[in-house]
């Protein structure tokens, strides 16, 4: 079993969104003595934001490639490998000016790849990636209600993960915490509620 450990806030130690993507890494660890772990920091070795190369390295066929296609390659067809090499998928994912970090929409570019991913027909998109367990940690401020004018990050990335065919992804929330320390804990104690009924 190989469990995949994404995370993107830029706050280290005071990253509400690290501690829980550490508190489920630890908790399927638990359940699965022997499972390897795979760590990707985004933050500390940040993907670059995709440009024609890294778009053609990944996206056209090998015989297209340009040389400098070539060379990106392999580590640009790493990133979607460890994806689907992966039995459980943990995403951290704060809310930054109302939707996900930079960074992590890079790593989610590299996971939309037709032919591998998704595929197109008459019938419209279908997700070819599913087959896998993915658990988001929503982090945020405040409150914000899927579907109101501001919430763009649960709604971003459980529309991307639906339609490379992953319909089911977890979300554990810690919100209110820009409310105070009290609001912090609470929520921080709550979502580790939420983890432990995995």
């Amino acid at each position: 079993m190989q469990i995949l450990r994404i995370d993107s806030a830029v706050t280290g130690e005071n990253s509400v969104s690290r501690e829980l993507t550490q508190a489920l890494a630890d908790h399927f660890a638990a359940k699965n003595p022997g499972a390897t772990l795979i760590e990707r920091d985004l933050a500390s070795n940040p993907l670059p934001h995709i440009d024609a190369v890294t778009t053609g390295a990944i996206r056209l066929p090998q015989d297209a490639h340009t040389p400098a296609m070539q060379a990106a390659f392999p580590a640009e067809r790493a990133v979607l490998d460890e994806f689907l090499a992966s039995d459980v998928v943990i995403i951290g994912a704060p809310m930054y000016n109302f939707t996900i970090p930079s960074q992590l929409k890079a790593w989610l570019d590299r996971l939309g790849v037709p032919g591998v991913t998704f595929s197109y027909s008459e019938a419209g998109p279908k997700g070819l990636a599913g087959g896998r367990r993915v658990i988001v940690v929503s982090s945020r401020g405040g409150v914000y209600e899927q579907d109101t004018p501001f919430e763009h990050q649960e709604t971003l990335i459980r529309d991307f993960l639906s339609f490379i065919g992953v319909d089911d992804p977890v979300f554990i929330r810690a919100e209110k915490i820009g409310f105070g320390p009290e609001a912090r804990a609470e929520a921080l104690a709550d979502a580790k509620a939420e983890i432990a009924k995995l």
